[in-house]
């Protein structure tokens, strides 16, 4: 029967990443390759979904709250005035949210402008929707948006311009003349934006991150996905949502409805509690993630990686190979997991451009640190195991 598979299935290959955690775990290894928490939640998160199931809120359920918290935020952190009743979807994690979001604004043969290296999950969408996704190579080292090629992407098909930052893999913060650029051309070129901004509050040093939905003329055509995952170190509660104005976020609910009905009840009530957490919460995530950072950072470097680029917010480091190692980023995570025992993603995962110089497609490796100090140690102590054997190399 499996010729009878529909043409979307086929044309969604395996996650790579899936694959090598699986690796990871036949082997036993340290997984600093998924971007999940390996520590534990917040408490004052955990006994409110805990209170929220022992009171019976274990069906379907739409929980208002969410959406009247958000719209303070949405003003408190990005100055954007939204309705509560109106324009919030809250769906199943931010995964859920940008899918919606894909399917209420592509048609067939609308062209979506990606920036390179990028989250596998967006091409699976545009796809999914018989969209066409276009990609715009960032410049390396420092990943820096280039103007002249992102214009010149623009065709009359072009429907939408997808935008994550914080940045997964690179870690990179749009800055806010980066910004502007992408938000002259929406408006130029009259399209959407959908952004992900999942990393929002983990920021590093002085950098800052600024929605594309505050910057003049594009709150009414952008799209925000976020969720509760990453802030909350709450991966598998699937808490996401949408935020767009009244008649596209109408869509998305609609769609989000027919896909999964509601976002799981009891930790739709738990997110009233995460998303009213004191700004000495806050504080603290971003004084952890930021010796997480500069511990694995140090941990790379001493292996022998190349650090061209601090990772400026996000949960990656995308560490450069050395010229002068004989290895692919592909052949490296293969010999890190089965003779270091330490697991990571290949760069070639997130880079899809077929033009231009394609020599950095394998010269990167994507390293998670949202990880417990137990964890990021014996990772370290692993690959100084492994530094002594230079015949990988």
């Amino acid at each position: 029967m499996e010729a009878k598979l529909s043409e979307a299935s086929r044309r969604v290959a395996p996650s790579p990443i899936q694959e090598l955690s699986h690796l990871a775990q036949r082997v036993g290894a340290v997984n600093l390759a998924e971007g999940f928490p390996d520590f534990p939640a917040p408490a004052h998160v955990k006994a409110a979904a805990s209170a929220a199931i022992a009171a019976d809120h274990n069906q379907y359920r739409h929980v208002q709250g969410i959406c009247d918290i958000l719209a303070k935020r949405m003003k408190r952190d990005h100055g954007l005035d939204v309705d509560p009743l109106t324009d919030f979807a809250i769906c199943c994690g931010q995964s859920e949210a940008f899918a919606a979001a894909i399917f209420a604004t592509i048609d067939q043969g609308d062209e979506v402008l990606v920036f390179d290296p990028a989250f596998e999950t967006y091409q699976t969408c545009i796809e999914l929707a018989l969209g066409v996704p276009v990609y715009v190579p960032l410049d390396p080292p420092s990943w820096t948006l280039n103007e002249d090629k992102f214009l010149k992407s623009f065709t009359n098909r072009t429907k939408a311009v997808v935008l994550n930052s914080p940045h997964n893999p690179t870690g990179k913060v749009f800055s806010q003349e980066e910004l502007l650029i992408i938000a002259r051309a929406c408006q130029k070129m009259d399209c959407f934006a959908i952004t992900d901004e999942v990393y929002e509050y983990i920021t590093y040093d002085k950098n800052k991150h600024i929605s594309l939905a505050s910057l003049p003329g594009m709150q009414y055509r952008t799209i925000i996905t976020s969720s509760l995952s990453k802030t909350y170190s709450v991966t598998g509660w699937r808490i996401g949502w949408a935020c767009a104005s009244a008649n596209i976020a109408s869509a998305i609910r609609n769609i989000h409805v027919k896909l999964t009905d509601s976002a799981p009840a009891p930790f739709q009530e738990a997110a009233l509690v995460a998303l009213t957490s004191t700004p000495d919460f806050y504080s603290s995530l971003k004084k952890d993630y930021t010796a997480r950072r500069d511990f694995i950072l140090q941990m790379l470097t001493d292996f022998g990686f190349h650090i061209s680029f601090k990772p400026q917010g996000s949960i990656f480091v995308f560490a450069e190979l050395r010229r002068s190692w004989q290895l692919s980023d592909m052949d490296l995570v293969k010999s890190l997991i089965t003779n270091a025992g330490v697991a990571a993603v290949p760069g070639c995962g997130f880079f899809h451009t077929s033009t231009g110089d394609q020599s950095c497609h394998h010269r990167y490796v994507r390293f998670a640190f949202c990880k417990s100090n137990d964890t990021l140690n014996a990772a370290a102590q692993k690959l100084r195991k492994l530094a002594d054997d230079q015949a990988m190399m």
